[in-house]
């Protein structure tokens, strides 16, 4: 959010705005940002440049960003002060417009990918510059009702303190080439196919145990597709094709059964379990995330409104489901970018841990009787995210401090493919430790298709690049923490 944003949201905003009169260097390009999908997308638009960004005492200078003087971007009016991009280089607009603006007349994807240790995103840019330990962030959310839970948190360059590679159950990110709407292959890798976003396969996907019968929504250009799922940290909902969100709304509530134009009730202590098959293992959302109440002072009466129906799958957005918070809330999930330049070196993969108890629907029936014994008041908690820098730059050293203490690294080195990785998943992998669940975050959603630009890192980078300069990397804990495919200010 900058200093020249007057619109609703910005003018609601408690956060301080981002003031480009002082060090941004503009690069005289823009961006007209579009997130969502057909139903709820939302806007950002700016000015692109540079500056020097500051991460919990991570400095590079130069970083792209985008300087936003309109949005209607509802993290704005929550408080928030901008989006913090943690997606891969090909979907950064943020990176396309600067290089477009900086370097006229830019033809094909080399020079894209020879820009991005230069102009990419943040994280791509610590990756490259061998800043951190390994390519990866992990992500945890806090559930913030119904029965509150510990402090999400994110972790950068290694494993959050506690977990060991071994619980993780890892799976390949979808590839996307020209054809499905993803970058042509730059001339120095002719044969590389690059990821576009945070996009798993899914094997099945369950409702109270009992297998759901797969989508017939028909695509969009797309022959023979198969069923996908976008991790969104920008996703307040999970978001899944009609048919199964239909099946799934009649299930669980007879007002919805009778009339799908009715809101979906169902008693808020009849605790139902939607679980997505991710790699071979189950990974479900916790019952208390799959509800929400329905009316304040009522805590008989609950809505199934966290699952909805989202658009068909398309060239460049090839997912059939997009899983966001409540998926985020109940698992913990590894984004491991692997090599930037020669994808095929060392595959990007992501990985899924369950924090789902055994007992998670007799906490669900506990959580329903305390909140009718509070005149109908679910538990809950907000809390707005630090802005100041010394408030930030505190409680990472602290983090490092505890961080460094015990290092937990992929056993999976930076030359080994998603395949290996997963077969060192464990079925029966623990929880993390709730003390490394230690702050919350919440998320922005990805732009709707790829800009004509960015992959990521320069072709003289080794695929192999080791001597780190940060050990352990390090974790922060903030309150709200918005993520996207690029760094804008808002």
């Amino acid at each position: 959010m900058s200093s020249t944003c007057r619109t609703k949201q910005c003018r609601q905003s408690t956060a301080t705005p981002y003031d480009v009169s002082k060090t941004f260097k503009a690069s005289g390009g823009s961006v007209d940002l579009r997130y969502g999908d057909s139903v709820t997308g939302t806007h950002a638009d700016g000015p692109v440049g540079r500056d020097t960004v500051t991460l919990a005492g991570l400095t590079l200078e130069g970083q792209s960003l985008a300087a936003i003087n309109d949005t209607d971007n509802s993290a704005i009016s929550n408080g928030g002060a901008g989006i913090l991009g943690l997606g891969f280089p090909a979907q950064s607009f943020v990176q396309a417009a600067v290089i477009n603006a900086e370097i006229p007349n830019t033809v094909g994807t080399d020079t894209f990918v020879e820009q991005t240790a230069k102009s990419g995103p943040l994280v791509p840019r610590l990756i490259l510059a061998d800043e951190i330990d390994d390519p990866l962030f992990a992500i945890t959310l806090q559930r913030d009702t119904i029965d509150v839970s510990g402090e999400g948190q994110i972790t950068i360059g290694q494993l959050p303190d506690g977990v060991d590679n071994s619980t993780i159950t890892w799976v390949p990110v979808r590839l996307y080439d020209s054809a499905d709407g993803g970058l042509d292959a730059p001339s120095f890798a002719p044969k590389e196919v690059y990821p576009l976003r945070w996009e798993v396969e899914i094997d099945a996907v369950y409702l109270d145990g009992k297998k759901l019968a797969d989508s017939t929504q028909q695509p969009n250009g797309i022959s023979k597709p198969s069923v996908s799922a976008l991790i969104d940290t920008g996703n307040s909902l999970i978001r899944g094709p009609s048919d199964v969100v239909n099946n799934i709304l009649s299930t669980v509530s007879p007002a919805y059964a009778a009339d799908s134009t009715a809101s979906p009730l169902l008693p808020c202590d009849e605790g139902h379990t939607l679980t997505f098959q991710i790699g071979g293992q189950l990974f479900p959302v916790d019952p208390r995330d799959f509800v929400a109440q329905n009316k304040q002072g009522d805590a008989t009466n609950c809505v199934a409104s966290n699952v909805v129906s989202t658009d068909a799958p398309s060239a460049g957005a090839l997912f059939s489901w997009n899983l966001g918070d409540p998926f985020l809330k109940s698992n913990m999930v590894v984004f491991y970018y692997g090599n930037l330049t020669h994808p095929s070196v060392d595959p990007p993969r992501m990985g899924f841990v369950s924090l789902v108890p055994q007992n998670a629907e007799a906490l669900l029936d506990d959580a329903v009787g305390d909140a009718k014994s509070a005149a109908g008041a679910f538990e809950s908690t907000a809390e707005a995210a630090p802005t100041a820098s010394s408030l930030i730059l505190e409680g990472a050293a602290s983090a490092s401090a505890i961080s460094e203490s015990t290092s937990s690294t992929p056993a999976a080195t930076r030359t080994s493919t998603p395949s290996s990785a997963s077969a060192s998943a464990s079925p029966s992998s623990p929880a993390a430790p709730a003390a490394t669940l230690t702050a919350t975050a919440t998320a922005s959603t990805t732009p709707k298709s790829a800009p004509v630009a960015s992959v990521s890192a320069s072709p003289s980078s080794s695929p192999n690049a080791a001597a780190p300069r940060l050990v352990g990397g390090w974790w922060l804990a903030l309150p709200t923490l918005s993520l996207l495919a690029s760094l804008c200010i808002l």
